[in-house]
């Protein structure tokens, strides 16, 4: 960490001694990190704290997103991608279609599956679990990473099954991790505006408790820029933080910036490039025990990543391929970067590029191109 630290906000100081202490942030101290302009200062703090763990390293991955419906019940306000069966631009994937989807699109090997869809009406459970089981089949190599608390919670209920034995099921038939999607905010107010038919916040988190305890890893996420406010964002930080201290079960963070267009919430503003810092920042700060932290370019484009990536964030995310539900709703970064592309990204940011998988273990090339994951060894996690 090079520079020396000046706040021209001082109800910043106290926040800035305890973190060069490395002491842990309380909900005022959440408060202050949000209400401050004093961005340089807050950016960092919190770069201190991402080099203390990461040094000058970002990390990315070889990955494809895999979106195998659009078709959902919960007509969550904030969602473009949903759609109710049999109207314009809904579709449903045969599970053939699904495994063709993983098998092509790009010359790159990938080392995750990033797979999440709509709470299809129709679908069985076994259709997912044939899915999973399928891709295990034909891609012994690739990590799944499929199914957001929300669908596990939707799967249980339509198996009238309890959530453990619906993640036991799919952990058999291949299922490696989950993703971090559908935590949006926690707190029962936002939820009810935004999305008052998925899976509320305490069965989220109960849901992610049920994964790790039976050796799922998983991610979080934070969705902001809409309704919710600075107190109910550190609140859901704080309650991330607090399962991850009873089960060191996540791997990384990942703040997601709403994009408004095309969704029921069409008349709000974008979320301005200071707000995405200054959450990757706070982010960074108050989750002390989260190995990693995520500024997913797809959401935030690839300029501002790059700048995040001296705000906090570690992780760059992968190469993508072919991502619908943020582009569903406005998004105008590209479907997928090569990666080349990312290393460009990385380096011209200053930052070192090192390759890893979901679990963030070190993955090599070799000559012609395939991905050699060392088992032994986990990347700061």
């Amino acid at each position: 960490m090079t520079g020396q630290l000046t706040i021209e906000d001082k109800r910043l100081a106290p926040v800035a001694e305890k973190v060069q202490a490395g002491g842990r942030l309380t909900f005022e101290d959440g408060l202050a990190l949000y209400r401050t302009h004093d961005l340089l200062a807050l950016g960092w703090l919190a770069n201190s704290v991402r080099e203390r763990l990461h040094g000058n390293v970002c990390y990315y991955n070889i990955n494809r997103h895999i979106n195998p419906t659009n078709v959902c019940v919960a007509h969550c306000r904030l969602c473009a991608f949903g759609r109710d069966p049999n109207v314009p631009g809904a579709y449903t994937m045969a599970l053939e279609e699904v495994f063709r989807t993983a098998a092509s699109g790009s010359t790159e090997a990938v080392t995750e599956f990033h797979i999440v869809g709509g709470l299809h009406p129709d679908l069985t459970f076994d259709y997912y679990l044939d899915l999973i089981r399928g891709l295990k089949q034909r891609f012994p190599q690739v990590h799944l990473k499929a199914f957001t608390m929300v669908e596990i919670g939707y799967f249980a209920k339509i198996t009238k099954l309890p959530a453990r034995e619906v993640l036991l099921k799919l952990k058999q038939a291949g299922l490696d991790s989950l993703p971090g999607g559908g935590a949006e905010i926690f707190h029962p107010r936002v939820r009810k505006v935004i999305c008052d038919h998925k899976t509320s916040g305490q069965l989220w988190l109960q849901i992610a408790r049920t994964a790790h305890e039976l050796g799922l890893h998983s991610n979080a996420t934070m969705l902001y820029g809409h309704i919710e406010t600075e107190e109910e964002r550190v609140d859901h930080l704080l309650k991330l933080r607090a399962l991850q201290d009873e089960t060191r079960g996540f791997v990384c963070f990942i703040p997601l910036a709403f994009h408004p267009e095309n969704t029921a919430l069409a008349h709000l503003p974008k979320p301005t490039g200071f707000l995405d810092l200054k959450n990757i920042a706070a982010s960074r700060l108050l989750l002390d025990n989260f190995p990693h932290i995520k500024a997913y370019w797809i959401m935030l484009t690839p300029r501002i990543a790059q700048v995040a990536l001296r705000f906090g964030a570690d992780d760059i995310d992968g190469t993508v391929v072919e991502e619908k539900i943020y582009h569903d709703a406005g998004a105008t970064t590209a479907q997928g970067l090569r990666r080349s592309e990312l290393l460009r990204l990385i380096r011209e940011a200053g930052r070192e590029p090192v390759e890893r998988d979901t679990l963030y273990r070190a993955v090599t090339r070799t000559a012609d191109g395939q991905a050699r994951i060392d088992t032994t060894l986990t990347v700061n996690v």
